[in-house]
């Protein structure tokens, strides 16, 4: 284990703030982008299907790839694309061009999320693995906390342009340290493409595979008609929603410090204690939805059990897939994705039927699935979730 400056996980979780900040900031500057050029709303939105749907394809298929690559140089290029990405959008008066540079930095997303991630672990102790990764997933958190509405704020407040290039000096940024801090990490032991893909032998990661996008699903099925239900369900304004918003990305970082203190002690209780405590959120913001008082204290509780599930069902899929970290944090990060459209799509459909308030049973149903999978999975395999969750 090489010595690095402590500030090299700092920067490795400004490059992922960076990097979800410009997945991200596009939902909030949506109607900004469709006057630019003079597009419908809908077409504006193919930035962020397109974007997502290239992340979940891409993720596994790149990481296997460049899997004899030095592994700076891969952060540094991944991150360097972003910058100027965000450079395009700033300034670009061509949607096309747009779409086109929505779709290079969607590809190499997972590749830097997984790097980072085992990077961050391998220049710490062991024992401390845990605490470096999860201090990487805060960039997660703090990228849904202050960068998505900050970016809407600059858009709304100054243009475009300036938000856009918030982007790009916040990933440059991560890119000059990388740059200086990190060491050169050339590939001592190549891993072969099909020991990589031999972890897929595994029946147990296949469950874990299909908790990870059922937690995702159960988390945005709701999330994603967030705004939507305070308004029509809990009768909150504009202004309040906003804040609302804010306040549940900011305690997010509470649950995610939270969590991985517990994953510290046991994934298996860890999972099932966010799972049950999941169900309980649901059921209390489904009977509680329409009382204003109540309804604000629980977005606090909402935001902390939320944030959980970010860095739990990682664990989870990890614990499975130790034999190949990249590639199973890739898989993390393919899988996340496609639960989010999953889960957006089923909420919607439950809207659409059965009205907004109905909408928690999406949430509620898809956080009984995981459980089932989870009780399952203890029951009838062996587990391997005892040692180090975040190695």
């Amino acid at each position: 284990m090489k010595k690095v400056s402590p500030l090299l996980i700092i920067i490795l979780a400004l490059g992922v703030f960076g990097i979800i900040t410009t997945e991200m900031s596009i939902v909030g500057v949506l109607p900004q982008i469709a006057q630019k050029f003079a597009i419908s709303t809908s077409q504006a939105g193919l930035l962020v299907s397109i974007f997502a749907l290239v992340v979940a394809i891409s993720g596994p298929f790149l990481i296997l790839l460049v899997t004899g690559i030095n592994r700076k140089l891969l952060l540094l290029t991944a991150i360097f694309m972003f910058v100027i990405s965000n450079i395009i959008y700033a300034f670009t008066t061509h949607f096309e061009v747009m779409l086109i540079f929505r779709i290079l930095p969607a590809a190499l997303h997972p590749l830097f999320f997984s790097i980072a991630l085992v990077t961050a672990a391998s220049f710490v102790p062991p024992e401390k693995s845990g605490q470096a990764v999860t201090k990487v997933f805060m960039g997660i958190t703090v990228g849904f906390a202050l960068g998505v509405p900050l970016t809407s704020y600059l858009a709304e407040r100054f243009s475009l342009e300036i938000a856009f290039l918030f982007g790009a000096i916040v990933n440059a940024i991560a890119f000059i340290g990388i740059f200086i801090l990190l060491p050169s990490m050339p590939v001592k032991e190549r891993m072969t493409f099909g020991k990589q893909i031999s972890i897929l032998r595994k029946p147990g990661l296949w469950l874990n595979i299909a908790t990870v996008v059922f937690i995702f699903a159960a988390m945005f099925s709701v999330y994603s008609y967030f705004a939507e239900y305070l308004a029509k369900v809990t009768s909150m304004n504009g202004s309040l929603i906003s804040v609302m918003l804010l306040i549940f990305g900011v305690i997010m970082i509470v649950g995610n410090n939270l969590f991985g203190v517990f994953l510290k002690k046991s994934i298996i209780k860890t999972i099932i204690s966010f799972l049950i405590l999941y169900l309980i959120v649901y059921l209390l913001v489904y009977y509680l939805g329409f009382y204003f008082v109540p309804m604000i204290f629980m977005v606090f509780i909402w935001g902390i059990v939320h944030s959980g599930g970010l860095i739990v069902s990682q664990a989870w899929l990890i614990s499975e897939a130790k034999e190949a970290p990249e590639f199973g944090n890739s898989l993390f990060v393919s899988l996340s994705n496609l639960g989010i459209t999953l889960g957006t799509s089923i909420g919607g459909l439950f809207i659409s039927q059965l009205g907004i308030h109905q909408l928690i049973w999406s949430g509620f149903l898809f956080t009984l699935l995981s459980f089932l999978l989870i009780i399952i999975k203890i029951k009838f395999f062996k587990s391997s979730t005892h040692p180090s969750p975040l190695n």
